[in-house]
């Protein structure tokens, strides 16, 4: 398996994505500047980490979007390549259009970070075949910016099309229906806000992501 992790100035949790995708999978990692106008080749994954990408200037996530790899990024998800957005990951994702709905602040207008309690919606994923429906799960929160918002009817299409991967099991930041992830229409991009990248060794409190990740592997390397 080959993986890309995207870098970009004010990114601080490319590190931890790039190690749970060589530890947890075995991946061939490769780290690749912004700048840069083009992937790795024979990539089977690529992942946009968390931080704060441009210091969150202008609006969380929007001058990532425009960064020259992220044209490369939209081809390859355009092209049924898998992509996994974390946190500001995920507002990157909806900031290029490969995502839909919008992340705004939390409704409490206070940075969140502990554990929370996710439920999983859907196993129908490469990210999230590994768990059972309704499965609970602990994954680590670190966000400002993590209330999921979509109108009405967004959100029904992402209900009807089973494309809500994860819950909060409680509200923690105003998101609609509690929402802290979605699917792309063809299920191969996934944004959420929780950090399961922060969740795949023991020693760091708990190992809820490393389904994820397993499951990426098999799903990826089978195909």
């Amino acid at each position: 398996m080959r993986a890309a992790v995207i870098v970009f100035p004010g990114s601080n949790c490319d590190r931890d994505m790039a190690v749970a995708f060589r530890e947890v999978t075995g991946a061939e990692t490769t780290m690749v500047w912004h700048g840069e106008s083009g992937l790795p080749d024979n990539v089977d994954i690529v992942g946009i980490p968390g931080g704060f990408s441009f210091g969150d200037y202008l609006r969380c996530g929007a001058i990532a979007a425009n960064s020259p790899i992220c044209r490369a990024v939209v081809d390859y998800a355009k092209s049924g390549g898998a992509v996994l957005g974390v946190c500001n990951g995920f507002q990157v994702l909806t900031e290029t259009g490969l995502l839909p709905g919008a992340l705004m602040r939390n409704s409490n207008l206070k940075f969140i970070c502990k554990p929370v309690d996710l439920v999983v919606e859907t196993t129908d994923s490469i990210f999230t075949s590994g768990y059972g429906k309704g499965q609970k799960i602990e994954i680590p929160v670190a966000h400002h910016d993590g209330n999921y918002r979509a109108t009405g009817d967004l959100l029904a299409q992402l209900e009807a099309e089973d494309r809500i991967a994860f819950r909060y099991a409680e509200d923690i930041n105003g998101a609609d229906d509690r929402i802290a992830g979605v699917l792309s229409s063809n299920r191969r991009v996934l944004g959420l806000m929780p950090h399961p990248e922060r969740a795949v060794d023991a020693l760091h409190g708990g190992t809820d992501g490393v389904a994820m990740f397993k499951a990426l592997a098999e799903s990826l390397v089978s195909a």
